[in-house]
This record gives structure tokens, sequence and C-alpha cells, in this order.
């Protein structure tokens, strides 16, 4: 889907209990399709050459496909609905809800990690919008100038030594990377959702957390070009390296007036009318 867009969030134990079924039909889906032309094949390794992040491009492309169209004729159409009955400050409450559950997670990882100062600014976030907040509906720890970087495990398993990781497309969960999706367990403890006791509120819970997520990524399908599998793939890629490494873009050697330049680098031509 395009989960890519925007900050990851919690409430996915139903889905995951579901993944198993709808991974093991997409792989007879797959296996089915795999006995196409040797132009077919050829092209799928070109691709594989092209990128190496993504050596499973073939599978992957087809789980995108299976995805899109649960997309396009059910969840879509449902985060159309809820975008256009509920008011704007109900839906900024929603997302303030599920965002404050998720400051569990980023403490949790944050100490995981060794950022203490970040694992305390969660927490704080967590206790003052859980109180005075009413339950997170309200983000007054924002507006006292409060904030943490999201964390989740596999942003820790990156810092733990593993950098790089190739891609993955998740039936119904979407894009990830072999790191992140192994990460998804560990992230789904730290949900407090998942030790609710009422299992039709967890599930409500939940499938309100992804049409609400759905509805905020609406207007962005515009930013959308060329081909959709790559865009997305590429989109979420660098979205990744942007979190794992706190928004730590790198030296931009154009920023700074230490150039490593000397005469020989221009001629008189450079210079001229």
């Amino acid at each position: 889907m395009l989960r890519l867009l925007a900050p990851q969030k919690e409430g996915l134990s139903t889905w995951q209990k579901l993944l198993p079924i709808v991974l093991l039909a997409t792989l007879s889906m797959g296996g089915c399709a795999s006995t196409g032309s040797s132009q077919e094949e050829d092209a799928a390794q070109e691709r594989v050459a092209a990128d190496p992040q993504d050596p499973w491009e073939g599978f992957n492309r087809r789980v995108f496909a299976f995805n899109d169209v649960l997309d396009r004729y059910a969840l879509k159409p449902v985060a159309r609905g809820y975008k256009a009955v509920t008011p704007e400050p109900v839906q900024t409450g929603v997302g303030n809800f599920f965002s404050n559950l998720g400051e569990v997670r980023t403490a949790l990882n944050s100490l995981l990690q060794g950022k203490p100062a970040n694992a305390g600014l969660a927490t704080s976030r967590f206790l003052i919008n859980s109180t005075v907040g009413i339950g997170g509906l309200l983000d007054y720890a924002t507006l006292m100038e409060i904030t943490a970087d999201k964390e989740d495990f596999g942003q820790t398993m990156a810092v733990w030594g593993w950098e790089d990781s190739r891609y993955l497309v998740l039936p119904l969960l979407g894009p990830r990377t072999l790191r992140d999706a192994s990460g998804l367990p560990a992230d789904s403890a730290a949900n407090p959702i998942t030790y609710m006791d009422d299992h039709q509120l967890r599930a409500g819970l939940t499938a309100l957390d992804i049409i609400h997520l759905r509805a905020g990524l609406l207007d962005q399908e515009s930013l959308i070009s060329g081909d959709r599998y790559r865009f997305v793939r590429d989109a979420y890629l660098q979205r990744r390296q942007f979190e794992v490494n706190d928004g730590v873009l790198g030296e931009d050697p154009f920023a700074t007036d230490d150039f490593d330049f000397d005469d020989t680098d221009f001629g008189d031509d450079d210079f001229a009318d």
C-alpha cells in the first residue's frame, strides 16, 4: 500500500495473524506465474541486476499488485468515506490517539538503542497526553514543545548492525525491508492495543488505525509518477534510511567553504565570456 508516505503506526496484530494464510496464497499465485516465457525471466533478472536492494522484485511486484487491488476496491473507498463524514477535529483526535500509543514503542526502542534522552521525551509525551490530553486525543506535549524521534525495532536492529537489508513487500502490510519485517513482532508486543481483553474492541481500533492512516494518504497519491512500484519502493527505502540516520543526510560539500579544488581543476576557457 502507501504506508511509506506516513509514519509507521502500531495496531497491526490482527493483520499479522492473517499474514501466514495470505502469504501462502500469494506464494501459490507466484508459483503459477513462474511458468511464463524465458523473456519474462530475463527481464526479471535484468531488474534484479539493476537494483541490488530489490533482488526479489518479481515476487514483490506480484504482492504489490495484490495489495493494490485490495486497496483500490476495499480500503480506499472506505478511507474516502471516513474522510468525507468525519469532522476534521475528530480525525485529528484519532491521529493523536494512535500516535500517543506509539510513544511506548519509541521509548522502549530508544532505550535499546542507547538513547535515554529520547526515551525520556517519549515517556513524557505519553504521560502528558494520556492524562491532560484525555487519553491521547489532545496533543498537549507538542504544544509544550516536547517532541521525540519516532523509533521502532527495525531501526533498533539497524543500530545494532543490520544496516543494509533487502526490500520486501508483504501482503496487506505493504512495503518493508527484511530487517523491518523481522521487527514487526517486537513492535506489536510494544503496542498497548495488543493486550486488550476485548477482542472486538481491539479489532475495531486496529481497523480504525488503518483506515485513518489510509485516509491521510489520499491527497498524496498525486505525487506518484512513472512506474508506481518503483516510485513506492524508492520512496520507502529513502524514508527508512532517513529515519535510521535520525534525519542526518550526510555532509554537503557545497554547504561549506571547504572545497577540495586547486588551480589545475580549471582552465582559462572556463572563465571566458
